[in-house]
């Protein structure tokens, strides 16, 4: 497994450390604030200075000794009070940078232990198609896949489909009515759009006529009883919503290893309620049944968890404590990421507070990944021109079509629909997953679709770009040799691609994909100036030529690969 350059030089630093008589475990590298001056920097002499009663400039200085008599270093300073200042050697350099280009597989990101992790993130509802709601969810959770798995953390995704309770009553009976004569457990033809219509339909009626509503009730609680015929429709009617779904999850490209909904952890509800009664968890309050999760210490108490209405009717926090239970039993992962909406913040907190206290958790680590909203102009959450909310499909194929109309003339060979998506999906995306998650964000499709500035077709242009200079020198007969640093550009290139380790380990410790977007900018950034500062097929020398081409070529897979962590697929050419 390929060491990283930061790996290396914490290693030396700690090495250094150790001969100097102080404690390692501040010996890190960081990149350095004044980059004319250094290439890293270590702030961690600053701490020691007072627990070993020595002045910091002196410990900085001895270590700089210590350091700057090595081969990896040209200079080794100290600034200030006690920081120490490292410009690394051209020939290390060099060795990192030929060592990382000899990685494909994982681009010198380093390798971790860890148990499995699962992730929940889509949540669709049944007869509800995909809205802007459900934007973020799918493209954050897919990019945290990626990132966790690019470490070797196993992965396991859940989108914990919405298909049971009411809602399915009201369809079920709403079918029923308008289709007297069909034989029981049998569907008329219908289509996710006749869903989309007939949902809406039936709970408007529902909640207009109470009759209406306890024909639905009644249908929901045949439904939940087991009545096969109910079981027959309900199946195709989630037959039909998934289908629909499962377009939208490919177009995005958002994988899911299991489609579990609310359905699947029904019949573990009746006895976990039973124990958490028996056990004095839940309890009851005004009819209601609840659990407390406030602790004695919280200055605003946190309200208690409701797990059943006074009518007995179960709640999405009755179904997701259930749905805990069921993934201890079944998968027992280290740790559980629900990238779910920020405002569900509180929701989460109690679903956790609960299942720690019933023990139903053991020692899993259980994590909300919140985010903020896709907001319209005017900075409130997304809404179409007639102020409804708008569907996942139309805010997507209205960024291919501008994608379609920003792409200049298409060359033979090239199917310039497929590369519209390409394009318009790389402008949501890295638009979507730009800023910490927390923060909304505003949906403009004509701004994303740019290919100038920070944008997703900049970064993917850039990536297609270095492939094209590949290939012209692959037809000229120039063949890619070993790397060498010697201009200012190609150090601050291969110093560029040497951080992809640390922003994906920075990504995954953060949850935070828009470290990688930050990155993949920069990198695209740092080779537009090697390639104006430094001529690759037009180099001066054989030797110059095959250098610049190993590092087009190592650029090339680091910044593809910095890319499909955000989910985003590199053209062959645009």
């Amino acid at each position: 497994m390929t060491v990283s350059l930061t790996r290396r030089v914490d290693d030396l630093l700690a090495g250094a450390f150790v001969s100097a008589g102080l404690p390692s475990e501040t010996a890190r590298a960081s990149r350095a604030s004044r980059p004319e001056l250094a290439d890293l920097q270590c702030n961690g002499v600053m701490p020691l200075a007072k627990a070993t009663g020595r002045n910091p400039r002196e410990i900085a200085a001895e270590v700089a000794t210590l350091l700057g008599a090595r081969p990896e270093f040209d200079e080794v300073s100290v600034a200030g009070p006690g920081f120490l200042n490292l410009r690394l050697s051209a020939a290390f350099l060099a060795e990192c940078a030929r060592a990382q280009a000899a990685d494909p597989a994982h681009v010198g990101i380093e390798q971790v232990e860890s148990g499995l992790v699962m992730l929940d993130f889509g949540g669709p509802n049944v007869a509800k198609p995909l809205h802007v709601g459900h934007l973020r969810t799918l493209v954050i959770g897919e990019s945290l896949r990626r990132i966790l798995g690019a470490q070797g953390i196993r992965t396991l995704s859940d989108t914990h489909l919405g298909d049971w309770g009411l809602q399915m009553g009201m369809l079920l009976s709403e079918i029923r009515r308008r289709w007297p004569d069909l034989p029981p457990g049998s569907l008329p033809p219908l289509t996710e759009a006749d869903l989309q219509v007939l949902y809406p339909q039936a709970a408007a009626a529902c909640r207009a006529d109470p009759a209406r509503m306890d024909a639905a009730r009644a249908a929901t609680a045949a439904l939940q009883a087991g009545d096969p015929e109910a079981r027959r429709v309900w199946s195709e009617l989630r037959r039909i919503s998934l289908d629909a779904q499962m377009r939208d999850f490919a177009l995005l490209d958002a994988h899911f290893d299991l489609l579990l909904g609310e359905s699947d952890v029904q019949k573990l509800i009746p006895d976990m309620i039973a124990d958490l009664r028996a056990r004095g968890i839940a309890t009851l309050s005004e009819g209601a049944l609840i659990v407390e999760v406030a602790t004695a210490e919280e200055f605003r108490p946190m309200p208690p968890l409701l797990l059943a209405k006074s009518d007995g009717a179960a709640l999405y926090a009755t179904t997701d404590l259930a749905t805990l239970l069921s993934r201890k039993r079944e998968y027992d992962p280290a740790r559980i990421i629900y990238v779910v909406d920020q405002r569900q913040a509180l929701h989460f907190e109690q679903v956790f507070r609960a299942a720690r206290r019933a023990g139903y958790v053991g020692g899993i680590e259980l994590v909300h990944a919140g985010y903020g909203t896709v907001n319209g102009p005017d900075g409130k959450p997304y809404k179409t021109r007639e102020g409804n909310v708008a569907q996942l499909a139309d805010l997507l194929g209205d960024a291919i079509g501008r994608a379609a109309e920003r792409l200049p003339e298409t060359p033979p060979g090239l199917d310039r629909e497929q590369l519209a998506r390409l394009v318009g999906l790389a402008a949501v995306k890295f638009a979507d997953l730009s800023s910490f998650r927390t923060s909304g964000y505003v949906f403009d499709a004509e701004r994303m679709v740019s290919f100038e500035g920070r944008t997703g077709p900049y970064v993917q242009y850039a990536c297609v770009r270095i492939g094209s200079i590949l290939a012209r020198a692959e037809a000229q007969g120039a063949m890619p040799g070993a790397i060498a640093v010697v201009a200012p550009a190609e150090r601050a290139l291969v110093l560029e691609c040497a951080r992809l380790p640390d922003a994906v380990a920075s990504a995954s410790r953060n949850l935070a994909p828009n470290e990688i977007a930050d990155y993949v900018f920069a990198l695209a950034q740092a080779f537009s100036r090697f390639y104006s500062e430094c001529p690759v097929l037009a180099a001066s020398d054989d030797a110059e030529r095959g250098s610049r081409i190993a590092l087009c070529g190592l650029t090339r897979m680091v910044l593809a690969k910095g890319l499909w962590l955000l989910g985003i697929a590199v053209p062959g050419r645009m």
